[in-house]
Formats: structure tokens, sequence, C-alpha cells
């Protein structure tokens, strides 16, 4: 099957999700959950629908526990909208993906305090440079570039 068309159907699958969890889903369990992508496979009779789960780890199973419970009525909106032969098989993931970013940036944050550079130090030395290679003062040309006039004769 064409690719472009798993990506549509996939961006399918994560809108009604997403729209059904946020708008219509009234379990107590499913709270601070973000649809973060969805893939659909070939034979387009299962989904992997992916999740960041904000709260305790204890919160992000239970919420985890209760889409897993709730794959169903998702499928039911799905099955509303998407007009295929087959309806796919919807499986909740929790994604990783933003976890490890945040705890990334954590880790980086506490090295540059550790090394005494802070962040916003850091940033501002990025921005001083402004495309200036090192070595060069300010208002003069590099190795082998000409030097352009700034006022006519």
């Amino acid at each position: 099957m064409k690719t472009h068309r798993l990506a549509r159907i996939a961006e399918v699958i994560r809108e009604v999700a997403a729209e059904t969890i946020l708008f219509e889903m009234r379990d107590p369990r499913v709270k601070g959950v973000t649809v973060t992508r969805a893939e659909v496979a070939a034979d387009l009779q299962h989904a992997k629908v992916y999740v960041s789960i904000m709260g305790s780890e204890r919160e992000q199973k239970r919420a985890l526990y209760g889409l897993q419970n709730a794959a169903g009525f998702v499928q039911s909106k799905l099955a509303k909208r998407l007009l295929t032969r087959f309806l796919p098989v919807i499986t909740f993931v929790e994604d990783e993906g933003i976890k490890r970013s945040i705890e990334i940036a954590r880790i980086l944050r506490e090295e540059h305090e550790r090394n005494g550079v802070s962040v916003d130090d850091s940033a501002e030395d990025a921005e001083d440079n402004d495309g200036e290679e090192e070595g060069e003062p300010d208002g003069q040309d590099a190795p082998g570039e000409t030097p352009t006039p700034t006022s006519a004769p």
C-alpha cells in the first residue's frame, strides 16, 4: 500500500483519538493525556496510538489502563469518520520521547550549572557571535575577501 495513504489514515486516527480523549471521554482515570502520533500497519488491521501522559507514575499507569479500556469507544468514533474495508484495532502506547527530552534538558542544565555557566549565559554567547568566526575582530574582513567601499569617491 502506498505510504502517503497510510500517513493520511494515521493522521485521521490521531485526530479522532485526540478529539475523543479530550472532548468525549468521561473516564476520571484519563487525564493529562496528549496524543502525539499514530502508526498504522500496512494491512490496516492494527494501529498504535502514542500518548504522552503527565503526572506521577501511578497516575500514568491508571490513565494508560483507562485508555486501553476505552479503545473500543475510540474505535466506534473512528468508524464514523474512516470509511475503509477494515477498521484498525487501536492499541494505546505510552510515548517516552517527551519524557526523554525533558530528562536530557535537565541533565544539560545541571552540567552547565556544575561548570559555572548558566543556561542564559551560554545562549547570550551564541547570540554575541552572530555568525562571526572566532579570531576575527569586528570591522576586519576575513582573509581572501575583498573589502567593500563604504562611500563613493
